[in-house]
């Protein structure tokens, strides 16, 4: 069953969440498929991560949403979960299979993700889950979850894979999740503007102002892509974030001079759990 998520199309059709997941899974997959062993050993976009550390990495995280899917649809764990030790070896061990093993266990756990998604009843889409970490969200939120995986970490595999490519569906989401919980936790942005997606998004009362594609600015909120992507407003000196970082002055993707003087606040280690969410393991306790 396809469930209907605020700000996406229909359930039912391609651009659902479902629907993205779907065929986001089939271009990594497409991907990791023309990789060679010694490929798949090569450095990734990821410090200290060869291609095989994200392949092995987006495997596991599809296990781990199978897992909570499985808790949402009959209220019981299904299993033992595995925490953070387990899942750091798991990484290491299948970061050094075979290409071909490594894509095979890639394409499975996908397989049985989407599976089990698209048979999950209604009522379960709502029931809260936990990431690992602690902090709480309902079952569909897996779908964006997974989303985001598979997104930014072929982004990540190094292959020519580029923000540019990234669904305007999925951008035009992550940017609602992301910057709503930076205003949250009060970071210094006056406002946002994603000129292709023909949004914008208020922040603070100041602080510096962004206009770029909206791929662009996720990847500059997500570590993936450098201040220079963007356009900056003026900001006076005094008014400077402490953390502040220069950049370029750039008009949607075309650079036009040299500003050091302008200045972003660093964002912070990405994706961040959602604000306000839906609380944290033992809140209620």
């Amino acid at each position: 069953m396809r469930v209907q998520v605020s700000g996406f199309p229909a359930a039912g059709s391609d651009d659902d969440p479902l629907g993205l997941v779907t065929r986001s899974a089939d271009r990594l997959l497409r991907s990791a498929g023309a990789l060679s062993d010694a490929a798949l050993r090569a450095p990734s976009e990821l410090p200290g991560w060869t291609r095989g550390h994200v392949l092995a990495h987006v495997t596991h995280s599809a296990d781990a949403y199978v897992w909570l899917l499985g808790l949402a649809r009959t209220g019981r764990e299904p299993g033992p979960r595995r925490d953070r030790a387990a899942l750091a070896a798991a990484l290491e061990r299948d970061a050094a299979l075979p290409a071909g093993r490594l894509t095979a266990l890639l394409r499975e756990s996908l397989g049985r993700f989407t599976a089990q998604a698209r048979t999950t009843p209604a009522p379960a889409w709502d029931h809260l889950v936990a990431a690992l970490a602690g902090w709480r969200h309902p079952a569909w939120y897996l779908l964006l979850r997974c989303l985001r995986e598979l997104e930014t970490h072929h982004l990540d595999l190094g292959t020519g894979y580029g923000t540019e490519q990234w669904p305007g569906a999925y951008v035009s989401w992550a940017l609602d999740d992301t910057l709503g919980t930076l205003r949250t936790q009060g970071f210094a942005l006056a406002s946002v503007e994603a000129v292709d997606l023909g949004r914008r998004w208020t922040l603070a009362a100041q602080g510096p102002s962004v206009t770029a594609a909206g791929h662009r600015i996720l990847g500059w909120l997500t570590g993936r892509l450098p201040a220079e992507a963007l356009a900056i407003d003026p900001l006076s000196a005094d008014a400077l974030p402490p953390d502040a970082l220069p950049a370029d002055v750039l008009i949607a993707d075309a650079p036009i001079a040299r500003a050091p003087a302008h200045l972003l606040p660093r964002p912070p280690a990405w994706p961040q759990p959602p604000l306000p969410g839906w609380g944290r393991v033992g809140d209620d306790v």
